[in-house]
């Protein structure tokens, strides 16, 4: 396993359980979500794809293929998110944490594709 693979498993996995866990329950989502136009059943799947994904992600420093699993997972959830601020024309700091994370998940979704097709 390579260590720059570990630490950004660790960052993303931290950052997602955070991330989904807001989309639980936080009123700030509950309103950006309104914003989005999106229904509040998708929040709470989201929320729970996030967390799922930062298990995943974390599990994948002791399996690489749950961490290009995770990865993959990742990649979708966050190219949806960057889509939909494109699509309300967010401005570019509320675009730039999904744009930041898709870039992370991408890199650990490549250092451990092997896992899937090796």
């Amino acid at each position: 396993m390579n260590m720059v693979s570990i630490v950004l498993q660790v960052i993303l996995g931290l950052g997602f359980l955070v991330f989904g866990a807001s989309k639980l329950g936080s009123k700030q989502m509950i309103d950006e979500f309104k914003r989005y136009g999106l229904p509040q059943w998708f929040r709470i799947v989201t929320g729970l794809l996030e967390i799922g994904g930062a298990v995943l992600i974390i599990s994948g420093i002791w399996n690489d293929m749950l961490a290009a699993i995770a990865g993959i997972l990742l990649v979708i959830i966050m190219a949806g998110a960057i889509v939909t601020h494109l699509r309300i024309k967010d401005p570019a700091s509320k675009t730039g944490m999904p744009i930041i994370l898709i870039v992370l998940s991408l890199i650990v979704l490549i250092m451990n594709w092997n896992a899937l097709f090796g």
